[in-house]
């Protein structure tokens, strides 16, 4: 993953309890960088760790730190970093997921060794959808769940994320019923 998620991690966790707490999980996580740089790719096993890290230093559930950080992505990286792209893939929160798809073969133009994950969408009506995801990275369906979330807040529309199949369950891909 690229430097951009591991330093959004840092701010996040910055943000809400201070420097001393990230240098806190940084030193439990077994990562010993000093600064991540956004451009840069750095192996995924980092951010593993990182989330880890946060969830036992914190003492809460990795899933509670994932669904934190998909917000936080949205609400504060995404809307800084790629404010244009947010806006051209829509004016609510149905026309933006709808959309999703083709977001990330925006943002591989900015970073070309991504290896972002895939979306579909499904069974679209007024007020819901079925999200489609897939991805070669494992453990990070509560990630998305808060991505969606962040895109409720972001677009300031309710929205419910129910995930009805999971990967951990033996289904190909993961599913979100999404309504709003």
């Amino acid at each position: 993953m690229y430097g951009i998620i591991n330093k959004a991690i840092e701010d996040l966790i910055t943000h809400h309890y201070g420097e001393e707490k990230w240098q806190a999980i940084k030193l439990r996580s077994g990562v010993d960088v000093d600064f991540f740089i956004g451009s840069e790719p750095y192996d995924d096993d980092v951010t593993y760790k990182l989330a880890g890290a946060a969830a036992d230093e914190m003492n809460i559930p990795l899933e509670e730190v994932l669904v934190a950080f998909g917000e936080w992505w949205v609400l504060n990286t995404t809307k800084k970093k790629y404010g244009n792209m947010m806006a051209a893939g829509g004016s609510n929160l149905r026309d933006f997921l709808v959309n999703l798809p083709s977001f990330h073969n925006r943002v591989m133009m900015l970073y070309p060794k991504l290896s972002p994950p895939e979306f579909k969408v499904s069974h679209v009506a007024n007020s819901s959808l079925y999200l489609h995801y897939m991805s070669k990275r494992p453990g990070l369906k509560q990630f998305v769940k808060g991505l969606v979330q962040g895109l409720g807040k972001y677009y300031e529309t309710p929205v419910t994320v129910e995930i009805i199949e999971s990967r951990d369950a033996g289904h190909a891909h993961e599913i979100y019923k999404i309504g709003w």
